[in-house]
């Protein structure tokens, strides 16, 4: 007998379900979702598996075929879309804080920054084209058409359950490809409400599917081994992300990865330390430190590092910790135990090895970790060359440029970096010696409602970009055409 997922009564709007072929499907398997706040029950939720993939697979392609042909149409519902999201804006931004642990007000900026993605590709719709291509021959004539992928499988990450969507649902809808979305299990809720509000702007059936899934390897299977997935769109940890790639090489699908990072934030003696420490205190503790172009790693010159560290304490002990739905909140919980483990365990080691608290530095309540700022952090300790995901910040000393291009450079990672300095001379020379794909100078936020601009990292951070025009080519393929006249 078919088992109808369920929630709490305050979240009684919410599909729970999978959207299949333009359907709210009931299964018979489901999964728990909790809220970080106090780990209770949040919902049970349809637990798709292969035969599910399957499914939307075959209902994706059936879609293709229509949903291709016009580029103005798909504007039309991307922008209905859009309106429906700002609606319902309220619901979204409680749904997110409870099932991932974002204060409520950081979800409000989440959803705007996210449709400014949708409504960016609303226009970029309108405007794909081809070109003509000159002929060294009088009787020939040339021409480019730039043509959707096909069905696109796209995985997106708990910390950031509606941008991350619209980052990657947006472009491909826009560009003409039909998407099949897993979002993580941690928090699905933010993309089955997406999923019954692309139902409601006339998305037709196939167009974008949303199924959740507690184990995402036999669930992904189907669309790896499928030669009609085109395209596979992740956004995740570096090790998720190498296995993918290697499984998208037997039928070369185009792929796109965005992955681990580990930001480095240089603050150079020259810096306005106000601004340095005021835009650090973004970079650093949004989301509670959880997001993949976070500060992990602060390298701050010898004569002001004292003067800074004092600053960024003072300042990150007045943050706000509490209830993710208070919209006085500043700091929200972690978003599960293993999480909230790796935090604790590199702090202890950082301690271990010599580190000394700023401030911070304590387990609260549960989930919750004290915003942390460390000084003396030496080399080798484990949260300067991992990512810490969590509201905790390393801060060591430099003496040089060289040294702390050096120091910055010293990571697998290349994602987002930071530079603080008032030397536009010096601001030129390290974000062209910094290998890092993202670089804010004097910016704590530099991808902040910035649509237009392409998102994505060197080495391990990732392959391919999202945003701008950047993040449109990655769903379309250039076909040229010559005629002989």
């Amino acid at each position: 007998m078919t088992q109808t997922p369920t929630v709490r009564p305050e979240l009684a709007d919410v599909p729970t379900g999978a959207f299949i072929a333009g359907q709210w499907r009931a299964l018979p398997r489901t999964f728990t979702v909790d809220t970080p706040h106090d780990g209770s029950a949040l919902a049970q939720v349809a637990d798709c598996g292969p035969q599910e993939a399957v499914d939307a697979i075959e209902a994706a392609l059936v879609a293709f075929d229509t949903w291709k042909l016009d580029n103005f149409k798909r504007a039309e519902i991307l922008s209905r879309w859009a309106d429906l999201i700002d609606e319902h804006a309220p619901q979204m931004a409680r749904v997110m804080a409870l099932e991932m642990g974002k204060p409520v007000t950081e979800a409000h900026g989440e959803i705007g920054g996210g449709n400014g993605y949708i409504r960016f590709y609303v226009d970029a719709a309108r405007q794909i084209a081809g070109e003509r291509v000159p002929s060294r021959f009088a009787h020939k004539r040339g021409l480019t058409r730039s043509e959707p992928l096909g069905v696109v499988y796209a995985v997106t990450p708990w910390n950031f359950p509606m941008s991350m969507i619209a980052r990657k649902a947006a472009p491909a809808l826009a560009a003409g490809c039909t998407v099949i979305l897993k979002p993580a299990e941690q928090s699905p809720l933010t993309a089955l409400l997406l999923a019954e509000l692309w139902r409601q702007a006339g998305g037709p059936a196939g167009t974008l599917q949303v199924l959740a899934a507690s184990d995402p390897a036999s669930f992904s299977k189907p669309f790896f081994d499928d030669i009609r997935v085109r395209k596979i769109a992740f956004t995740g940890s570096t090790d998720v992300g190498r296995l993918l790639y290697a499984q998208a090489a037997t039928t070369l699908k185009r792929v796109s990865l965005e992955l681990g990072g580990h930001a480095p934030t240089i603050v150079f003696a020259d810096a306005d330390i106000e601004l340095a420490v005021r835009e650090s205190i973004v970079s650093k503790f949004r989301n509670a430190g959880q997001t993949c172009i976070s500060s992990n790693r602060f390298y701050v010159h010898e004569s002001i590092a004292e003067q800074f560290a004092d600053a960024f304490a003072l300042a990150a002990s007045k943050l706000k910790v509490g209830d993710p739905l208070d919209p006085a909140t500043e700091i929200g919980p972690l978003v599960d135990d293993q999480g909230h483990a790796k935090v604790s365990a590199h702090v202890a080691d950082a301690v271990e090895r010599g580190a000394a608290f700023q401030t911070g530095g304590q387990t609260l309540t549960g989930r919750y970790f004290a915003p942390t700022v460390l000084s003396g952090v030496q080399p080798g300790t484990l949260m300067l060359r991992e990512e810490t995901f969590g509201p905790v910040a390393p801060i060591v000393s430099f003496s040089s440029d060289e040294e702390a291009v050096r120091l910055a450079n010293d990571s697998e990672y290349g994602l987002a970096a930071y530079v603080f300095t008032r030397d536009l001379s010096r601001a030129f020379r390290v974000t062209e010696a910094l290998e890092y794909g993202i670089i804010g100078v004097n910016d704590g936020g530099p991808v902040g409602a910035a649509a237009q601009a392409p998102f994505g990292g060197f080495k391990n951070s990732g392959v391919g970009r999202e945003g701008g025009h950047w993040g449109l080519d990655e769903y379309l393929q250039v076909k040229y055409v010559s005629f002989g006249v």
